[in-house]
């Protein structure tokens, strides 16, 4: 994904499990991390995608500009979901980006599930295709009703909207700017959140392949109060690490695996998904983020039952930071925040 230089915007991820803010400055040598806030939200507010109490989200967002004193209105944010968004990678007659521009609509219509006048469109033509006269072209659909809904709590937020992105493409932003592309390597980059895996396959830097999956971490916290008779918070904690009165860590440690396994092996499904859809077979590299990769043991474990190298996505690696920024806090909060970073990399004006 090309990159504009970012003019004072907001990346602003609205996860079902926490909300996440950023400020980045463009400087001489790259970018300068300004402000970071994250804040959890209770699991009510946000069910499988969809906002169920607008009101309190509102609220949410707002404390979480206050706390980070955010001067900045103009926001960057994502759309993620399994039921909303259509991420898809299709070959078409060589055309100029303005003849497909024309032609979008009924390109795209036997791709997308839903009805064309339903969904906000966009494309990005990848360059020839290995068929003759044929070019590579990503399409994205989004529901307009999901993008409506989020717009509009960033507004009555007091914020002022002007980027709509996917996560997995802000995702890969992040990764462009953090990491050196490799060619012909096939790099996949999942973000394991509460409720949702987004992976987004590059190869050389170039988009390829993208799944969503309806299961995430919740299934860690649903495991623990299940078998341990925890309550959320407790459990939530228990997850992260931290020590609860009256409950052995070798207990959380083997419901801990159990929910994992199950989580790897709806990875591995999209994996062998992946492969018969493109014929590849290597994945050479994992990149995890979201609240998942902060449950102890997970990485290994992926690690170990894909057969695949796993690192720990690094949002600040090649980021300046500034003085005042609270290191710790930081180190912290990355594996959450890498949504909301590659969104800050946007800047007014992009496509």
């Amino acid at each position: 994904m090309l990159l504009s230089r970012s003019k004072g915007i907001i990346g602003l991820d609205i996860g079902s499990r926490h909300i996440k803010a950023v400020q980045l400055k463009d400087v001489k040598d790259g970018y300068q991390l300004e402000r970071i806030s994250v804040a959890s939200l209770p699991p009510e507010l946000i069910v499988d995608g969809s906002i169920i109490d607008s009101p309190r989200v509102v609220e949410a967002i707002k404390g979480l500009i206050s706390d980070a004193a955010i001067k900045v209105k103009d926001t960057a944010i994502a759309i993620s979901g399994h039921s909303s968004v259509i991420i898809k990678k299709i070959s078409v007659s060589q055309m100029t980006e303005e003849e497909l521009n024309d032609s979008i609509k009924f390109e795209a219509e036997q791709y997308v599930p839903f009805d064309i006048e339903d969904v906000n469109l966009d494309f990005q033509i990848l360059g020839a295709a290995e068929e003759q006269n044929k070019m590579d072209v990503i399409i994205v659909a989004v529901k307009k009703d999901k993008i409506n809904e989020y717009v509009s709590v960033v507004k009555e937020s007091g914020l002022n909207p002007v980027i709509v992105d996917v996560d997995v493409f802000a995702l890969a932003n992040l990764y462009e700017i953090s990491y050196e592309v490799k060619p012909q390597e096939n790099i996949a980059l999942i973000n394991v959140g509460a409720s949702t895996i987004n992976m987004h396959i590059l190869n050389g830097g170039m988009s390829v392949f993208t799944r969503y999956s309806p299961v995430g971490s919740n299934m860690h916290t649903e495991a623990l109060q299940k078998q341990l008779a925890a309550s959320y918070n407790d459990a939530e904690k228990l997850k992260r690490g931290e020590s609860v009165e009256g409950v052995h860590m070798e207990d959380v440690a083997s419901v801990l695996n159990s929910a994992s396994e199950d989580i790897i092996a709806e990875i591995s499904r999209s994996f062998d998904y992946y492969r018969g859809a493109t014929n590849e077979k290597d994945i050479n590299e994992i990149i995890l983020s979201g609240g998942c990769a902060m449950v102890k043991d997970f990485a290994p474990l992926l690690a170990e039952r894909i057969g695949t190298e796993v690192k720990i996505m690094e949002p600040f690696k090649n980021i300046i930071i500034t003085e005042g920024v609270d290191k710790n806090y930081l180190k912290k909060v990355s594996p959450v925040a890498v949504v909301a970073m590659g969104l800050a990399l946007r800047g007014v004006g992009d496509r």
